[in-house]
């Protein structure tokens, strides 16, 4: 595929992705870290990762299977407000906490019984802040069967979607990323190596 390879060498040229020790949100340790929040400063390379996730989710799902776009704040919001644009569909996101005031609400947007919606984020790990937002928007009589990431880590999302009954979708994942810079020569294989074996754990 032309635009992962192409998307995996500028995520690596912009440091958007590196190499190396990081500690996680989570708190757990990886060999690698990537940051997308750093993509919309490129907007040629911005949009085109939007059209490539808006023609992927009208080809294998359909715009007419949902009613609206739902994310999370803030990595996958940026992401989901440049889709909702693209698609002209509505826009809804769910924070992590609600609000200690005016409304209190944690889904912010206008809502009704019954919608449907597709979850955007921007990296998937374990899967556990689209997992809170889901248990989230159930609560409120909102549907999500699908659920779209730009990368996903392969650390177990995946499953822990499945078990709500939600499919998840990635644009790549790192193992695609790590591939395609090691077929390029702009990592070396102690690298590949690396990322093999954490997806692995």
């Amino acid at each position: 595929m032309k635009f992962v390879k192409e998307f995996a060498i500028f995520l690596h040229q912009n440091d958007i992705i590196k190499f190396g020790d990081f500690t996680l949100a989570s708190g757990k340790k990886s060999s690698y870290y990537v940051d997308l929040r750093l993509v919309p400063s490129y907007p040629h390379e911005f949009r085109q990762m939007v059209k490539y996730l808006e023609n992927d989710i009208a080809h294998n799902i359909g715009l007419d299977k949902f009613d609206s776009i739902v994310s999370v704040p803030t990595g996958g919001l940026v992401i989901a407000s440049a889709l909702a644009i693209e698609t002209v569909k509505p826009l809804i996101y769910v924070r992590s906490k609600p609000k200690d005031y005016g409304t209190s609400k944690s889904v912010e947007g206008k809502i009704h019984e019954g919608m449907k919606a597709i979850m955007i984020d921007d990296v998937a790990t374990t899967g556990g802040s689209v997992v809170n937002a889901i248990k989230l928007l159930k609560e409120v009589d909102i549907s999500v069967k699908d659920a779209y990431v730009i990368v996903n880590r392969l650390e177990g999302a995946d499953e822990a979607l499945a078990e709500f009954g939600v499919k998840m979708h990635s644009i790549l994942n790192i193992l695609q990323i790590t591939e395609a810079l090691y077929e390029n020569n702009l990592v070396d294989k102690s690298i590949l190596e690396k990322v093999k074996n954490q997806i692995n754990k």
